[in-house]
């Protein structure tokens, strides 16, 4: 491993980064350690700094440049209240994947996020896409949060491994996918039609999962280009699934479907 100076720190109060052109963000600080191990090996990502505790340096790559760190300096060039375990990174954005490399059928399992914000819940959906062989996230691209932070953290390293993409218009993008020969199921929670129900006629590696904001749920042009809106049976003792949850179940389901009707 070589070490580098703490001295001279660039962007140490500087949590992000964005393009002043596009408004997009281009580089940020990731922190904890799986995020930034995940992030280390992950060859979209171009990484601009690494800070680590003692501890911490162990558990690097071979050869990694990073900076040697007390727990304190570390807090201090990261957001408030991040848990960061000894790791931090600064890196890029990671490169998006376009449309057209996963519109055929063929490719997998695609999940579609209708303006969900929440840098929590987007973490999950990446894990659980990760652990259930999703082929990649579909965002919109200016209502969706950077894949750093509090995002990369709950994804505990998954959205290194998950390609995203990300579209102008989500109405649009469905439109282009079931024109591909996808079929596409929306979660509603007043939807008549089941999760069960809507996996045994739509599964396969075609399937499109789209998932709105838990307080708005899908925009209406979005739900009226899903094949089928549905909705997962719960025993109503409580008022609804975080969206984190429901995104866990229906890529569970879709999953599983796969080993019953092999």
């Amino acid at each position: 491993m070589t070490r580098q100076s703490g001295r001279n720190r660039p962007n140490s109060n500087k949590f992000s980064k964005a393009s002043p052109s596009s408004g997009a963000i281009e580089e940020g600080w990731i922190w904890g350690r799986h995020a930034v191990l995940a992030a280390l090996t992950n060859p979209r990502r171009e990484v601009k700094r690494v800070l680590l505790t003692l501890n911490a340096q162990r558990e690097v790559p071979q050869g990694t440049l990073f900076e040697d760190s007390k727990p304190d300096v570390i807090t201090a060039a990261l957001p408030e209240g991040a848990v960061h375990q000894g790791f931090a990174a600064r890196v890029s954005a990671p490169k998006a994947e376009s449309l057209n490399a996963v519109k055929d059928p063929t490719h997998g399992v695609l999940v579609v996020l209708d303006q969900v914000t929440d840098p929590q819940n987007v973490g999950a959906v990446f894990r659980s896409a990760a652990a259930f062989g999703a082929r990649a996230i579909i965002m919109q691209d200016r209502k969706s949060p950077p894949l750093f932070g509090a995002t990369a953290k709950a994804s505990v390293g998954a959205v290194e491994t998950v390609p995203h993409i990300r579209v102008t218009n989500i109405a649009d993008t469905l439109i282009e996918l079931k024109k591909a020969g996808r079929s596409v199921i929306g979660l509603a929670g007043e939807a008549d039609t089941s999760l069960p129900q809507a996996i045994a006629e739509h599964s396969g590696p075609g399937l499109v999962i789209v998932m709105g904001a838990e307080d708005k749920g899908l925009r209406p042009r979005v739900a009226e280009n899903c094949d089928v809106l549905v909705s997962i049976p719960t025993t109503g003792k409580v008022e609804s699934l975080n969206i984190s949850n429901a995104a866990a179940i229906t890529l569970y389901a879709a999953y599983a479907a796969r080993f019953t009707s092999s």
